[in-house]
């Protein structure tokens, strides 16, 4: 019988138009869903079937109709603001559940109030036993903050032979499942909207280290991952997200002694990654990159009126940069040939 005390724990899904996943997945997550905690799907807008088919399905699921598609970042942002739990995880709706994986994020929530978001592990649901794209076993930055994880370095992933199986303090969260507490999520302002989608999870990573605060992954949990659910890893529109976002995000967050080299420096990096595109015939990524740009002059003072606020809040705080790598991943990676995480930390 469920409990009658007042919940802990919301898991929180955004939809988009995925009633496939939906009907794939569902009902692995209500399996696997402790006493005291609920399951909330927030729709953004889906021109598909996905809020009948959970009405008739599954109407012991609250559903979250938004009234447009707000993307990851806004849409999760809106959400979150109409759960009530001290707790929420967000998970991507092309994950599936194979095993509780709940309470072993919360018990190191609970255990630590300093810990702002924790990961679980991340498996491909297509082969088990590989790390997937998407978060595997932690992110991590490198000098520059290109974002790369134990277990998937660039397109590089491992097979896991718990060689990640210890807890352990990283740089982000993976947004394709991350447990939060909620009332601190919504006071450091939650997602940027501006990001629409990918990087934000490290945006907010980077916010939450910047007060002292601590990220974790916690192996005792793990989750399947399809990935590119909402936009194919290869996707050009991905690409400009990515880019833009990255420089946004560089700006908002790195250090005033940091600041200049750090954006110089990826700049002609992100040049040499379009020509790269071109080279290959991948027209759409290189004008990807160009757009990209061009979108982060055009929003530079937006993002440096963010920057101030940012600065204004951390005044009082000693910034935790447990996760940053004080090499290139790019040397290692394409010079040296170290694809692994083991091979160059």
């Amino acid at each position: 019988m469920k409990s009658t005390k007042p919940s802990l724990c919301t898991v929180l899904v955004l939809n988009y138009n995925g009633l496939d996943f939906i009907k794939r997945f569902a009902q692995s997550w209500i399996n696997f869903l402790p006493d005291n905690t609920e399951l909330v799907i927030a729709d953004n807008a889906s021109t598909d079937e996905s809020i009948s088919y959970l009405e008739e399905q599954y109407p012991q699921v609250r559903v979250i109709a938004l009234q447009e598609n707000h993307g990851f970042a806004q849409g999760y942002n809106l959400a979150i603001e109409q759960v009530d739990t001290p707790y929420c995880i967000l998970l991507n709706s092309d994950i599936e559940i194979k095993a509780d994986w709940i309470t072993p994020l919360i018990d190191l929530l609970e255990q630590d109030k300093n810990i702002a978001a924790v990961q679980p592990k991340i498996m491909d649901q297509k082969a088990p036993e590989f790390f997937e794209y998407a978060g595997a076993a932690g992110g991590f930055v490198d000098k520059l903050y290109y974002p790369f994880c134990r277990g998937r370095i660039f397109q590089s992933l491992e097979k896991d032979l718990n060689q990640y199986n210890e807890s352990s303090e990283i740089f982000w969260a993976s947004g394709a499942a991350i447990a939060l507490r909620t009332e601190e999520f919504i006071d450091i302002g939650g997602f940027d909207k501006d990001f629409f989608a990918h990087m934000e999870e490290i945006d907010l990573c980077w916010r939450f280290k910047s007060l002292g605060k601590k990220i974790m992954y916690q192996p005792l949990s793990t989750v399947y991952h399809v990935g590119g659910g909402t936009l194919s890893y290869a996707s050009s529109r991905k690409t400009f997200l990515n880019f833009r976002n990255s420089l946004q995000m560089i700006l908002k967050n790195e250090s005033s002694n940091r600041l200049l080299s750090v954006l110089i420096r990826r700049m002609i990096l992100d040049g040499v990654a379009a020509l790269s595109f071109l080279a290959k015939g991948q027209v759409g990524a290189f004008f990807a990159v160009f757009k990209a740009h061009m979108s982060f002059y055009g929003a530079l003072g937006k993002f440096r009126k963010k920057r101030k606020l940012i600065q204004s809040l951390q005044s009082a705080a000693t910034p935790n940069e447990t996760g940053r790598i004080s090499k290139s991943i790019l040397t290692h990676y394409y010079l040296k040939g170290q694809k692994k995480f083991s091979e160059f930390n």
